[in-house]
């Protein structure tokens, strides 16, 4: 069984303070806003003497076990520790003197106190046996510090939920944006409607296993308690009108069609969603908002409001007879009047309403606060609009995406208040998601950690002590911190950077293996798509030929510890590498594949869509065009493109080679349905699928275009939502010489 984060026992004993250099960075994270040294140090090994504020006392008990002393029975001179309540303190702040005669913790509210004692033991846990003396004043500069956990795709114990805000409240975060409901999981016990969990709760798996789970209100109130002590809010998110296949599989009458359906095993936006036309669907939710509220005292309650297609809603003669009640335009309007009407009973029982930026399409409801993830437009325009918004884009902050999509540094990176909305008293905070499609609770740590070390720092301290190389030493203190709690984190980038150019051959790469961390070792092949091994040996820092299709697969190894699983990059070594290209459609800033030359520098895509390789645009057709160096006797050319119906990435229509000696004269014609009739069949898949075609002619120009098949098919759960093409590399290989 997990358990809660166990509090690190260690005991200090104040000794002689010898004179020394002042130690003029401390190595706190979050950076605190001022550190002012001194210069002694105090010899630390013995137990905490604390004296608390009167108006605290209460807290000493949970205060001492915080810190860890209480598990230690040690004699000797203890170091005294005095909390004083100064009410002109903003209600985060906090202020640490630490004197040779002992230390003082000064704060307007346990909440400031409460930061001031986890400093202190965060000090403490890399001191190495002695203090620095001097003087920290600190506050955050955002309130809302938040880390969603998605415990509806894969369920989470309530120890780990528990462990999560113990990690929580030791970077100064401040919020447990703890989603509850989903298509694959409903996870809230909900007296009125038993379903909801009995059914809800669980779902059959493509292997037939069973998964599932839910936590019961007095399991639910024992978090929110334990929360409350560590001074984490936790928000509950209540899904609505979409991402609601559960409710719907134990309460069909909830949907448009009434049918009944199953909670389903596999990820994606689904169809079927809560019909908006029924009373009795909006008395339903208000039910559970009621027991969701007695639940939770957070002042916000998140209700999604993303991802609902309308597809239902435009067939349902319910949802059009409400459309024309209420004089609304479309189905776009009648989500922003369902939210609504959501949003006016949280707010006439003293709540306030968090939607994902979607809740901007058709109207904001009154005031309702905005999460932006699809960028920062959703906060930019939340604001124009003066309502309140979080800043959680994909960017920076979704910490489900590999490092490979969002490292250590970019998130570090991330600026919640952007140009011309600083000073509006608009923004929030920020906040990191961690999904969990792909990340059972056994992976969620490596996921979140380090990445969120850095967000702490992003959301906390002052952008002006915001140094990349500070932030880098300071982590290696921290890293100490973490193991001591046990923490499993994953990587802060990718631990082997890959640098390639065009090579020397005209159909090669020249490739170089640059360790991206501290201690990073390894050795790599070439390994050509059929297996044969082309290249072998190839070390570090120095530069290596590769021609071909394949894959060129290191052994990692750290500090002389091999790694395990082999880091793959999928690479082309071909005549149309890092030649000029033209691209016949616009490239989109979420997946932009390395811009205009992506589709010609030599890097295929993996079978994750998200790892930068690939290129995409959403209901547009796609094409590129290479203007080889020289007239050249072409073999063949392939391109990769990618299929994930769940996510709405269909494979091309319809596909045209092309090749040309002087760029005026094309050969080559349009591919129909290349596939087959597969393009939109149902079909789980989730793969890289390959186009090739040979050629047997000489050219200077060559072309591949592909066609969007489309909006999504009736059969789809979007259906009428536009489509996604993935496209990789156009590989051109040229005949051998």
């Amino acid at each position: 069984m997990e358990k809660p984060l166990s509090i690190f026992a260690f005991a200090i004993f104040l000794g002689a303070c010898s004179p020394v250099v002042e130690i003029s960075q401390l190595d706190l994270i979050p950076h605190p806003t001022s550190w002012n040294p001194g210069h002694n140090t105090c010899a630390i090994s013995g137990v905490w003497d604390v004296e608390v504020a009167e108006e605290w006392k209460q807290e000493r008990g949970f205060w001492l076990d915080w810190l860890g002393a209480d598990s230690l029975d040690m004699e000797g001179k203890a170091i005294r520790v005095m909390l004083k309540q100064n009410p002109g303190m903003e209600t985060e702040a906090y202020a640490v003197a630490i004197r040779p005669e002992g230390i003082t913790i000064e704060a307007s509210s346990k909440h400031g106190a409460f930061h001031g004692l986890t400093t202190l033991r965060s000090l403490a846990l890399t001191s190495e046996g002695a203090l620095p003396c001097g003087d920290i004043t600190d506050a955050p500069r955002f309130a809302h510090r938040g880390l969603l956990l998605d415990c509806c795709r894969h369920f989470m114990t309530p120890e780990f939920v528990k462990r999560t805000i113990d990690l929580l409240a030791l970077h100064k975060m401040s919020v447990l944006h703890w989603h509850l409901t989903e298509d694959q999981g409903w996870r809230i016990e909900i007296d009125a409607y038993p379903e909801l969990t009995q059914k809800g709760a669980w779902r059959t798996e493509a292997d037939g296993s069973q998964h599932g789970g839910f936590y019961t209100k007095q399991q639910i109130s024992d978090i929110v308690a334990y929360a409350a002590q560590r001074h984490i809010k936790v928000i509950p998110e209540i899904e609505l009108p979409g991402h609601s296949r559960a409710a719907l599989s134990a309460y069909p009458w909830l949907g448009c069609t009434g049918e009944a359906m199953e909670v389903p095993h596999d990820w994606g936006v689904f169809k079927d969603i809560y019909c908006a036309g029924q009373d009795t669907t909006l008395a339903f939710l208000k039910t559970v908002l009621d027991e969701v509220m007695e639940l939770f005292p957070s002042e916000y309650i998140h209700i999604g409001g993303d991802e609902a297609p309308k597809v239902r809603w435009e067939q349902c003669p319910k949802c059009q007879k409400r459309i024309a009640h209420e004089d609304l335009n479309d189905a776009h309007e009648l989500q922003s009047w369902f939210i609504g009407e959501i949003g006016r009973y949280l707010e006439a029982h003293g709540r306030k309403m968090i939607g994902w930026d979607e809740i901007l399409e058709g109207g904001l409801p009154e005031g309702a606060t905005v999460q932006s993830w699809r960028g920062m437009d959703g906060g930019r325009d939340a604001v124009a609009m003066g309502h309140d918004a979080i800043m959680s884009p994909t960017s920076h902050c979704y910490f489900d995406y590999p490092v490979e999509s969002t490292d250590l540094q970019e998130v570090y990176g991330f600026e919640p208040e952007p140009e011309g909305l600083k000073g509006s008293g608009r923004i929030l905070g920020g906040e990191c998601n961690m999904w969990s499609e792909r990340a059972p609770q056994d992976l969620v740590e490596s996921k979140v950690y380090p990445r969120l070390v850095a967000m702490s720092e992003v959301l906390w301290s002052p952008p002006s002590t915001r140094i990349w190389p500070d932030f880098q030493a300071r982590m290696e203190s921290h890293y100490t911190r973490l193991d001591i709690w046990e923490v499993a984190y994953g990587w802060e980038t990718v631990p082997m950077a890959l640098q390639w150019k065009q090579g020397t051959a005209s159909n090669g790469l020249s490739v170089q293996l640059v360790p991206a961390m501290s201690g990073i070792g390894g050795t790599g092949d070439f390994v050509a798509f059929g297996g044969e091994t082309t290249a072998s040996g190839i070390g570090l820092d120095a530069t290596h030929e590769i021609q071909g299709e394949g894959e060129l697969r290191v052994i990692l190894s750290q500090r002389g510890v091999s790694m395990g699983e082999p880091l793959a990059f999928p690479l082309a070594g071909h005549v149309g590498a890092f030649q000029p290209v033209e691209l016949a459609h616009e490239i989109n800033t979420y997946y932009p594949g390395r811009g205009e030359q992506g589709l010609a520098d030599g890097r295929l895509g993996s079978a994750d869509f998200r790892d930068g390789s690939w290129q995409a645009t959403q209901g547009q057709h796609m094409g590129v065009t290479v203007q080889l160096d020289a007239l050249t006797e072409i073999d063949s050319m392939s391109m990769q493109v990618y299929r994930y119906q769940d996510a709405w990435i269909f494979l091309p229509d319809s596909v045209r080679f092309q090749w040309s000696a002087d760029g005026k004269r094309w050969n080559g014609g349009w591919w129909t349905q290349p596939f087959g009739s597969s393009t939109f069949e149902p079909n789980d898949a989730q793969d890289v699928q390959r186009l090739a075609l040979p050629v047997g002619e000489a050219a200077r120009w060559v072309r591949f275009e592909a066609r969007n098949p489309g909006p999504c098919p009736e059969w789809h759960d979007a259906a009428s939502s536009a489509t996604w093409l993935f496209l990789d590399e156009l590989v051109v290989h040229s005949r051998p010489s």
